[in-house]
């Protein structure tokens, strides 16, 4: 009996309209449409502009901050549900408070967990994101994950930079295995900054596991937030006799001052993703599109093939 593949439709939040309207045009269809109202005390009312009865909704929505962009997507979840939608994927290219992942102390909250248990809860039956903070995070949910991952946008372009002697970097020691990941499509070697933290986003001290004496250092990360580890570790790999280093992230959460620190740090260019879309522009941040990635993946997920295909890389 030939598979059956009911319409689909794409939707999305307005924390993600540019890339949203990407991944529609890279899949061949327009975005739906719809409506999100908002009263004057900020209460938020997503409306569906058009039917989703019996369709296959893929509603994209990054949960980075304000944290309206979260309730956002939660509403509308809920609201395509209660019109009769068939099936509704969670596309979140960037899953928030994915730091907050475990108890590192007394009496926090495990939010990652909790984020993951709401958008269960609201409705969906499938969660599409990209370069979780940890990939355990997956088991926070009991709907099936699609975990995207960005070295295959990453890795051809680091290629293309032709790199004489590169060698791959950790920002930190959390970062190891991601980095040595990324140094096998290359054989590349690793190398690891170890760094001691004071509190949140504040570095007390750093030293370099390894050789950096005239190489070419890519450092590679998941998330660039303040940009003070990166900013730091570039300084003290060029201090060490490096050629040059630059950085891949894949999203540019960038808050605080984080575009002055990039501007102002030893990194030739930081190359991140546009899952969170930039606040300005700058000279030394060039934006790779996850667009062609996540379109690819929705039309897997809609024709019932694999998804771990896409990852492949020459």
């Amino acid at each position: 009996m030939p598979l059956q593949f009911n319409p689909v439709k794409l939707f999305s939040g307005t924390g993600s309209t540019e890339l949203s309207r990407k991944i529609a045009q890279s899949y061949g269809r327009d975005l739906g449409e719809m409506t999100i109202s908002r009263f004057s005390d900020g209460e938020i009312q997503p409306f569906y502009n058009e039917s989703v009865r019996g369709c296959d909704l893929f509603l994209i929505q990054s949960t980075n901050q304000p944290n309206d962009h979260l309730f956002e997507l939660l509403l509308m979840i809920d609201a395509a549900k209660r019109a009769s939608a068939h099936y509704i994927t969670a596309v979140v290219p960037y899953f928030g408070f994915a730091r907050q992942d475990r108890k590192d102390k007394p009496r926090v909250a495990i939010a990652a967990k909790m984020i993951a248990n709401l958008i269960t809860a609201s409705g969906a039956h499938r969660i599409m994101t990209m370069d979780l903070h940890a990939a355990q995070i997956q088991g926070f949910f009991d709907i099936p994950v699609d975990h995207l991952d960005a070295s295959v946008i990453f890795v051809p372009h680091i290629k293309s930079l032709n790199l004489p002697n590169l060698t791959i970097a950790s920002p930190d020691m959390g970062g190891s295995y991601r980095a040595r990941t990324f140094a096998k499509y290359f054989n590349a070697e690793v190398v690891i900054c170890d760094k001691q933290r004071k509190r949140a986003n504040e570095i007390e001290s750093m030293s370099i596991i390894g050789d950096v004496v005239g190489q070419d250092i890519v450092l590679i990360d998941d998330i660039c937030d303040t940009a003070g580890t990166l900013s730091k570790a570039a300084s003290l790999i060029m201090e060490n006799g490096a050629t040059s280093v630059r950085a891949v992230c894949t999203h540019p959460v960038l808050s605080g001052k984080a575009y002055e620190t990039i501007e102002n740090s030893a990194l030739t260019e930081l190359i991140v993703t546009d899952t969170i879309p930039l606040k300005y522009q700058s000279e030394k941040i060039k934006v790779l599109s996850t667009a062609g990635l996540f379109a690819n993946a929705i039309k897997n997920v809609n024709e019932h093939g694999s998804i771990s295909n896409l990852f492949k890389v020459d």
